[in-house]
């Protein structure tokens, strides 16, 4: 499923939300499985028994070896699940089999307010944001207060794709992010890297003056040396961002981390939105081709046909005076 990133969070916000309310009031089985972006897994179960609570298991992109996970969760996910959803949310260890994490929502403590119950249904919606991007957070967090974190490495691998990870280099007054764009069909590498070239454009416009710097290149940039040769096999170049405390300060902080957690799937969607349109445009064009050959067809062929059908209707006529004749 490749959804735009508010669209893909706003369906399943309101799948949750809506689920919510019909299992608290009807007390309704459920047992569903749904895959996000193609690459994170969940099953989300409730028994008739125990119809306030709701069990939500998560499978993750298998990590490459260059990332960090603790516990088949990268670090910093079991503090950012407590600090995000608090009392509402238990932690089971250990998770189902195949899964990473699982998790048991208590639905009756919801809050009253329907308002405030939104919003933290909208953090369970945004469970893939809360526990892939825990790392990026912690980061992110230290660049607002211009500090960088302690005990980690000058280069940062996070996973964002099975077996695939993007790279980020923190310091006091900004944090780059690099991320090697990979695709298998030699379409879409090929859209991809236009694509990129055109986005990385836009961002000189006077309108994008505060967004952050956007770079890409066919090659690994510097930032890369340290990273391992296998992790830098990109067919579609390398994006750089880079991150400064004024696009994390406040409630920028939640967007930012989205943001560039699900940009691999943002060009995805547009890569394969790009190739749709333009195999529509292709068909269109070979209907108005044919519709032109038609056109053009020789006028001796048409007067041809019109001479044999306005004989063979002479000679019908004589047949019928001679039948009538006789």
């Amino acid at each position: 499923m490749l959804l735009p990133t508010a669209q893909a969070r706003e369906t399943y916000l309101s799948s949750i939300y809506s689920g919510c309310n019909i299992l608290l009031d009807k007390g309704v089985e459920l047992d569903c499985q749904s895959v996000e972006f193609d690459d994170v897994r969940y099953h989300i179960q409730v028994s008739l028994r125990y119809p306030q609570f709701l069990v939500l298991s998560m499978s993750l992109p298998t990590p490459p070896p260059e990332t960090i996970f603790v516990d088949g969760l990268p670090f910093g996910a079991i503090e950012a699940i407590k600090a995000a959803y608090g009392v509402l949310v238990q932690i089971l260890d250990p998770p189902k089999d195949g899964y990473n994490l699982t998790m048991r929502l208590d639905l009756v403590q919801l809050p009253q307010d329907e308002e405030l119950q939104y919003d933290l249904l909208e953090k369970v919606a945004s469970v893939r944001e809360v526990v892939l991007g825990a790392p990026l957070r912690v980061v992110l967090k230290h660049l607002a207060s211009k500090r960088v974190p302690p005990d980690l490495d000058r280069l940062i691998a996070l996973v964002h794709r099975p077996r695939e990870s993007f790279f980020l280099a923190p310091e006091a007054d900004k944090v780059t992010v690099v991320y090697p764009m990979r695709f298998n069909d030699s379409i879409d590498t090929v859209l991809a890297i236009s694509f990129l070239e055109e986005f990385v454009e836009a961002r000189r416009t006077a309108g994008l003056n505060n967004a952050p710097p956007c770079f890409w290149s066919p090659s690994p940039p510097q930032v890369l040396e340290e990273a391992p040769t296998e992790a830098l096999s990109a067919n579609s170049g390398f994006v750089t961002f880079v991150i400064y405390p004024r696009h994390v300060e406040g409630r920028k902080l939640d967007r930012t981390v989205w943001s560039l957690l699900t940009f691999h799937a943002y060009v995805s969607y547009h890569v394969k939105c790009s190739e749709g349109f333009m195999h529509t445009r292709m068909r269109r064009r070979v209907e108005s081709l044919i519709q032109a050959l038609d056109r053009a067809k020789p006028e001796g062929e048409d007067l041809k046909k019109n001479s044999q059908n306005k004989s063979s209707k002479r000679l019908s006529l004589m047949e019928i005076r001679n039948n009538s004749n006789s």
